[in-house]
């Protein structure tokens, strides 16, 4: 995970373009029970960006890095004294911390092929985001495929030499586009077999004059290397249709299903493989899920996870009168906890089972029981009864807390 502060959206008086990383961020691994087992930064003065965080097959971790490199900008049209918003990619060991790869984005993209115009940067802090790079992947034979959303483009490159194979998109594209196969402002770009290359097509909005080029979708292209010409394979779009100014990725499950999250939007969707069109959006559409509130994902993914922390589940109770409570009860990050057994007593040593089993409904289970204690604790169960957790012993008279 990353841990830090987003420019324009989190800090007080940003300093940077909106969506950058402030100064002072850094990378996190946790284990499944949530205990910190390393903590990473990126090097070379760049700060840990938040856009990309891997751990690859090598045991390597794989990230961006972001800087401002101070530049004259008249020549793109923007200010004298400004700055590039300037990338790399990086890789260390993680056993040693050495840094294994780095690549300047600066040394080897043009700024002058950026969809987004380096006059922007007078409205952020005299900074031009002309690259955003905003995935990193591995690929085949010592590569890596890299998403740059405002140049509207994918790079294929040669870690052994830096150089750049080819580029899918952009003003340098190397390959033609077939129907409704451009993208643009895209996001979460991935390999996938048979040479083709899965994506979010946000479609839409680096700035708010920015047009929507077309409602986003997840787009799976397929690429022809003799003919150098990219086609559509697939498409995945919500229904109803989405406007998207940012963010959003595309998984491939193991049963061969899609799933996607829409990023800015707060919807995370699955579809059969087959995928739909514009046109016809409902088509193998299985199911729609939506954040409540602000909330929003910048990737969204469906995996297999088992958590077990090492704190015990909190309690919490609420005496209503003579004989009857209520107590509530969470184990934050328990993923096995599916019941709550209630023990309470008029001591510490005579607790007794006041609530044999209740389902886990939520975050936090609120639990009726016909008792006043007015000691109280709860055991967390797993799907066979087990009891895989115990809360403190908590005298109903104190003030409710976890």
């Amino acid at each position: 995970m990353w841990q830090g502060t987003i420019s324009g959206t989190q800090s007080a008086n940003p300093n940077l373009p909106d969506g950058d990383a402030e100064p002072g961020a850094f990378y996190l691994i946790i284990d499944q029970h949530y205990q910190v087992i390393k903590t990473l930064t990126a090097q070379e003065g760049f700060t840990s960006d938040f856009h990309e965080f891997t751990i690859t097959k090598q045991n390597t971790a794989l990230f961006l890095g972001l800087k401002q490199v101070p530049a004259d900008l008249s020549p793109f049209g923007g200010p004298e004294d400004g700055f590039f918003d300037n990338y790399s990619i990086q890789e260390v060991d993680l056993a040693t911390g050495e840094l294994l790869f780095f690549w300047d984005v600066l040394a080897h993209v043009d700024p002058a092929d950026s969809m987004l115009p380096a006059s922007s940067a007078f409205s952020s802090n005299n900074i031009w985001d002309c690259f955003h790079a905003n995935s990193v992947e591995e690929g085949p034979n010592n590569t890596l495929l890299v998403s740059m959303r405002n140049m509207w483009a994918i790079y294929n490159i040669d870690k052994a030499t830096g150089n750049i194979i080819w580029q899918l998109g952009g003003k340098q594209s190397d390959f033609t586009f077939g129907p409704n196969a451009v993208f643009s402002w895209q996001h979460d770009a991935r390999h996938r077999s048979g040479n083709k290359i899965s994506m979010f097509d946000d479609a839409c909005c680096a700035t708010p004059s920015s047009p929507a080029m077309g409602p986003a979708h997840g787009l799976i292209l397929q690429l022809d290397f003799q003919t150098m010409t990219a086609n559509v394979d697939r498409t995945y779009y919500h229904d109803p249709a989405l406007k998207v100014p940012s963010q959003g990725n595309v998984q491939q499950l193991s049963n061969g299903n899609q799933f996607v999250g829409s990023g800015q939007e707060p919807y995370v969707s699955e579809y059969k493989n087959a995928g739909n069109t514009e046109k016809n959006p409902s088509f193998n559409f299985l199911y729609d899920m939506q954040f409540p509130g602000q909330n929003l994902s910048y990737r969204a993914f469906k995996n297999e996870w088992v958590g077990l922390p090492i704190d015990p589940p909190g309690i919490a109770v609420d005496i209503l009168g003579e004989d009857y409570a209520n107590v509530f009860a969470l184990w934050n990050g328990s993923t096995e906890t599916v019941a709550w057994r209630v023990l309470a007593g008029p001591t510490l040593d005579t607790l007794s089972v006041a609530v044999k089993s209740t389902p886990r409904t939520g975050f936090e289970t609120e639990i009726d029981v016909k008792s006043d204690g007015p000691f109280f604790q709860v055991n967390a169960l797993n799907s066979s009864g087990q009891v895989i957790g115990t809360s403190r012993i908590i005298q109903a008279e104190e003030e409710d807390q976890e």
